[in-house]
């Protein structure tokens, strides 16, 4: 039981709830838009498999993390010496293949967008390519893979996505919101990313521009909801996703705040600063509220 617990804190469970509720969301998305036949077993097959490759991301992250980890979180069971070296990789495979084992029961297009994101997350973290190490590439790969792609893989689970511009239009909008808000892990780990040659925003520009550069993203995706409404490609019920922005909007602001009031207690709060919190839970409020706002739209 203690090694099964070790693994599970290896995997990082916390970080494996957005990704789930994303591809879940957006298995409703696309059932409310196109009324499209639910499979409940290819739901829950692309549900559990985003959880799975993002165990997998977390794992090889790790691993080719040990040097920024031994300074920045030391706790953690790499370099603390909880699992080896040799385990971690026998995990990140494992779970790298069961995922898209997975995944490949439910359709092509679900299939080939998984597929495309478990080469996006080993571009981001390991040589010789290690996106990570680049201030604008490793927010642009998160943004692509936990953003923009996982919308349209859940709608792709359900309905085509080639056909439409509504699924990429709404993967847009949280890959715009990851695109900053992804920036507020990197903070607490200036010291040992810097010390490995991993070069983020925070370590490039610093605790106060940094701030201000990642602001936009809390605020932006927000304005797109109206937008897409506007320019008539959303079509979810209009007051819910009108009442979503604006709850949307009202908390970006407040996260904002909370970032550039004192940005140096990005650096100095624990493990990971209050904002990076926000910033997940944001993402499955966001997540969720959309979904029911194409529910109402389809029961109406």
């Amino acid at each position: 039981m203690s090694s099964l617990r070790t693994y599970w804190v290896f995997a990082r469970p916390f970080t494996l709830v957005p990704p789930m509720t994303g591809i879940f969301s957006g298995t409703l998305l696309g059932y409310g838009a196109t009324h499209a036949a639910f499979n409940p077993v290819h739901v829950i097959l692309a549900v559990l498999a985003a959880g799975v490759l993002n165990a997998a991301s977390n794992a090889l992250n790790q691993i080719c993390d040990i040097t920024n980890d031994r300074i920045n979180k030391p706790h953690r069971p790499l370099p603390s010496g909880g699992i080896t070296m040799g385990q971690a990789w026998i995990f990140t495979v494992a779970t790298y293949a069961l995922a898209l084992g997975m995944v490949a029961v439910v359709n092509f297009q679900t299939f080939a967008i998984y597929v495309i994101a478990a080469i996006a997350t080993i571009a981001y973290s390991a040589p010789p390519i290690r996106l990570k190490s680049h201030p604008v590439g490793s927010n642009l790969i998160i943004a692509l893979i936990r953003g923009w792609l996982l919308k349209v893989a859940g709608w792709a689970a359900v309905a085509t996505v080639l056909t439409s511009i509504e699924p990429w239009y709404i993967g847009s909008i949280y890959f715009v919101f990851l695109l900053g808000a992804a920036t507020t892990k990197d903070f607490a780990d200036i010291e040992g990313d810097r010390a490995a040659g991993c070069i983020t925003l925070p370590v490039k520009y610093g605790a106060i521009l940094s701030a201000r550069i990642i602001t936009p993203s809390f605020i932006l995706p927000w304005l797109m909801l109206p937008l897409g409404l506007a320019l008539h490609i959303l079509s979810g019920d209009r007051t819910a996703i009108l009442a979503l922005s604006v709850i949307m909007l009202a908390w970006g602001i407040y996260v904002a705040y909370l970032i550039n009031e004192n940005p140096y207690s990005l650096v100095t709060e624990g493990e990971n600063h209050p904002s990076w919190r926000h910033m997940y839970l944001m993402m499955m409020v966001g997540h969720l509220g959309l979904a029911g706002a194409y529910l109402i739209h389809h029961a109406g």
